[in-house]
């Protein structure tokens, strides 16, 4: 028996429509639902434990995977199915992560789970813009306790015009490219990068991507309401004693108040709130610290943050005892790594990045695998966050989401300034060695540097900062440059990267609802202030890129060939173009243009007589002598009816210096006329119709003795003797005349 399937279609306004169904597939789950776009369709579940977890926050799981059968195709690798998410998933599991944990109950702390899966592949649909619609809706079918239903949304402005979940084509033209996660209410959370867009053009589209998400919110509430809305499940909350609360409020608040006034660094401050920690919690027995240690830790902490925000809002006065505008102290430098091909550090308070650059071929290129693309990346960034840099220690668990969500940050903030005729694949990695806010930030700063100081010519330079909120619902006050402690006190993180002319990408957490786009204007103008004077430290220390790699980087050079001498330059079996690397001390990479069909050879070495020594080998391979002309040529080789000479020009390129083309007169002994290793001119005549070989004459460009007959060929122009038979002896005389 089929069963009943309930469903709402929402229209896009473009003849496209995003359908949102359930009651069909995985019933089991607490909520499931399958959204379709086109031939996109994915399947996303919620479960959501009922009993609770020991720990002391929301243990939720996002997990967004692509099927390769939803696109008819094979995974790759030795055992033929899918393995750890690739980074395009695990960008995707943040995206939807970041907008949907807010929203649950801050008491509920149940193992929850939302599995995302791409079942089947639509070419012209990006499916990442639908996770976040797919998760909600799930929520919403569900009995599990959440705030209000979200969405997100790609924007794209292609051609000028502002569109709603493009297709990669239309992705391919836009200047600016953003996710944007939101209520009906307010935005939560953006992403994306631009083309030097300005702060207004920003909010434009976010503000027309919000609108796309209210009728994405109010289709959840109807199919739910059709569905049928569940009651929400009853839950065990935190334990509340207003007594303690008030206790450590007033013991606490005060003491925290003046610590945060005093503008200390942050090893010095985390001390002084340790000790007013400790004092808290001797106010209390053994026996109740025992009974009540969670509950004192944690009212200690939300005092905690009520001083240090009452602070800043009444007085204006940060942690460190900076005003709401001021940038933390910034010192640079670049060249510091004596072997890599560019380096750089950049230091910004307690934030410190060290970018490395390398160059290589397009054979080093950050290959693309994936159900819904595959391509090749040729300028790639990585991003590693050491535990030292916080003074921490803990075991090293390979590369964590977070590191691969900023190192895609800072990637799409640098990587439109790269130009299109860069010749190089590029590498940068930034390793963060001291970090106490937007490290991220200092990433984009310091491979700026990196990427100027290897002689990449970067087509403007590029600064990020990372900006704060904090407001009571009242007043607000815009943070420049924020420390780990108001990015974890606050109620916003916004990142910003861009040139002087304008943004290049962004990233926005938003802790609080109806986040008004006054404050978000501000926020990024204020950022624009701050971009402009960290822009003017970086370009104190490296004003323009090198103009040249340095001496031990590798130089690269292009050439294009025909695609009919690919084979020749290889060699059979890879054996000419092996000994060519080996002899010049090169790297050669062959493509082939699928469009020309030409060979696209890439020659990387640190030598420049090496890759002059690969452009000869090519252009003798690629040499072509004019009938008529006179070159000059060396004797390589002595036979008895002639000698084999080698272009001065063009080595390797080999012709026969007939005995008969020596002189004018009967040569008995090639050595009468040339010995080995003579150097003489000849006249080059193409293709002999006789022998169709390749003819060259040194008697040619001698004087006629006086008086001398030449005698009549033996063969005509069709290669027959006298008797009209061909060189094989057969009478070909008849055949001609029929």
């Amino acid at each position: 028996m089929i069963p009943k399937t309930f469903k709402e279609v929402i229209d896009l306004g473009d003849g496209r429509e995003i359908s949102i169904e359930t009651g069909k597939l995985a019933k089991q789950a607490d909520g499931s639902v399958v959204v379709q776009m086109g031939k996109a369709m994915l399947l996303c579940t919620i479960v959501s434990a009922r009993k609770q977890s020991p720990v002391d926050f929301l243990p939720l799981t996002v997990d967004y995977r692509e099927k390769f059968a939803a696109a008819g195709r094979y995974p790759g690798g030795f055992f033929k199915r899918e393995a750890r998410p690739s980074n395009d998933e695990i960008l995707t599991m943040r995206l939807v992560d970041r907008v949907l944990r807010p929203l649950f109950p801050k008491n509920y702390h149940y193992e929850t789970q939302i599995m995302i899966q791409l079942m089947s592949h639509d070419d012209e649909v990006m499916p990442d813009a639908l996770a976040g619609l797919a998760a909600s809706t799930a929520i919403q079918l569900s009995d599990i306790p959440f705030e209000y239903p979200i969405s997100e949304v790609r924007v794209a402005r292609v051609n000028g015009e502002f569109v709603i979940n493009p297709s990669r084509e239309q992705l391919d033209i836009a200047d600016m490219d953003m996710m944007v996660g939101a209520s009906v209410d307010s935005v939560a959370m953006v992403e994306g990068e631009m083309d030097e867009c300005s702060e207004e053009e920003m909010a434009d589209a976010i503000k027309f991507a919000h609108e796309a998400i209210k009728v994405q919110c109010e289709a959840q509430v109807r199919l739910a309401e059709a569905f049928g809305k569940k009651e929400t499940r009853e839950y065990e909350g935190e334990v509340i004693d207003e007594d303690i609360e008030k206790k450590i409020f007033d013991a606490a608040y005060q003491k925290c108040y003046d610590v945060a006034k005093k503008g200390m660094g942050k090893t010095e401050r985390s001390e002084a709130f340790s000790e007013i920690k400790d004092e808290v919690i001797a106010l209390f027995s053994e026996e109740e610290q025992e009974e009540n240690g969670d509950l004192i830790s944690k009212y200690y902490s939300k005092a905690h943050k009520e001083a240090v925000r009452s602070l800043l809002l009444k007085e204006g006065i940060r942690l460190d005892g900076r005003k709401t505008t001021d940038i933390r102290p910034i010192w640079c430098e670049v060249d510091y790594l004596p072997s890599t091909h560019g380096s750089s550090i950049f230091t910004r308070g307690e934030t410190q990045a060290l970018a490395t650059v390398t160059l290589g071929t397009s054979r080093e290129a950050n290959i693309i695998d994936l159900p819904t693309l595959q391509g090749e990346e040729t300028f790639y960034l990585h991003y590693n966050f050491p535990p030292f840099c916080t003074g921490e220690a803990r075991p090293l668990r390979g590369t964590s989401r977070r590191e691969i969500g900023h190192g895609n940050l800072a990637q799409r903030a640098l990587k439109g300034m790269i130009p299109d005729d860069c010749p190089y694949t590029v590498r940068v990695v930034s390793e963060v060695l001291e970090s106490n806010g937007s490290s991220s930030m200092a990433t984009v700063c310091s491979g700026t540097m990196a990427l100027m100081d290897a002689g990449v010519q970067m087509k403007k330079p590029v600064s990020g900062i990372a900006m704060g909120l904090i407001s009571d619902g009242k007043d607000y006050a815009v943070l420049s440059d924020i420390l780990g402690d108001e990015d974890h006190l606050g109620d916003m993180d916004f990142k910003v990267t861009g040139t002087a002319d304008g943004i290049t990408a962004c990233q926005m957490d938003i802790k609080i609802k109806g986040l008004s786009y006054e404050i978000l204007v501000k926020a990024l103008k204020q950022a624009r202030d701050g971009r402009l004077h960290i822009l003017e430290k970086l370009t104190d220390a490296i004003a323009q890129p090198n103009e040249s790699v340095k001496a031990h980087a590798p130089k690269i050079v292009t050439t294009t060939i025909p695609g009919d001498y690919i084979g020749a330059l290889i060699g059979p079996g890879g054996k000419v173009i092996q000994e060519l690397q080996k002899a010049t001390d090169t790297t050669i990479v062959i493509n082939e243009d699928p469009v020309t069909e030409e060979g696209i050879v890439e020659i990387l070495g640190t030598n420049q007589d090496g890759i002059d020594a690969v452009l000869a080998k090519i252009e003798s391979l690629l040499f072509k002598p004019e009938v008529g002309s006179v070159y000059e040529v060396k004797v390589i080789k002595l036979l008895d009816f002639g000698a084999v000479v080698e272009y001065v020009d063009a080595p390797g390129n080999e012709v026969l210096l007939h005995i008969s083309e020596m002189a004018w007169k009967r040569t008995e002994n090639v050595t009468d006329v040339v010995n080995l290793g003579d150097t003489i001119d000849v006249k080059y005549f193409g293709l002999d119709p006789r022998t169709r070989k390749e003819k060259v004459s040194l008697k040619a460009l001698l004087p006629k003795p006086e008086g001398f007959k030449e005698r009549p060929p033996r063969r005509d122009d069709k290669g027959r003797d006298n008797r009209g038979r061909d060189n094989r002896g057969r009478d070909n005389r008849n055949r001609d005349r029929k």
